[in-house]
């Protein structure tokens, strides 16, 4: 096979495991971030924390997440996100679509 080509190369899924803090409670976050998540093609899920900070899980291939952490950066209107936390890690395919959390 040729250097470079795309023949027989695998899309690589991924995982995140996040923390995103500031005003994130309150403001829709979570809904935002499932409408972000189909518009990606991502799947996970995300909860509110005690400490007013949102927990989300992501998985799909790398390109999609990259941008989905992007949207998580700027948030939703109201939405003011002083710290995004990201840990990689390999997919598990725990997922089949975004959900909210209690």
């Amino acid at each position: 096979m040729l250097e470079g080509s795309a023949v027989g190369r695998q899309t690589q899924m991924v995982r995140v495991e996040c923390r995103v803090s500031g005003l994130v409670q309150g403001v829709f976050f979570r809904a935002y971030a499932k409408e972000k998540a189909a518009e990606r093609g991502v799947c996970g899920a995300a909860k509110n924390l005690p400490d007013g900070s949102v927990e989300i899980v992501a998985e799909g291939e790398r390109a999609a997440v990259k941008d989905f952490l992007k949207d998580l950066r700027e948030g939703p209107p109201g939405a003011r996100v002083n710290n995004l936390s990201v840990v990689w890690k390999e997919a598990t395919r725990d997922f089949v679509d975004f959900r909210i959390l209690p």
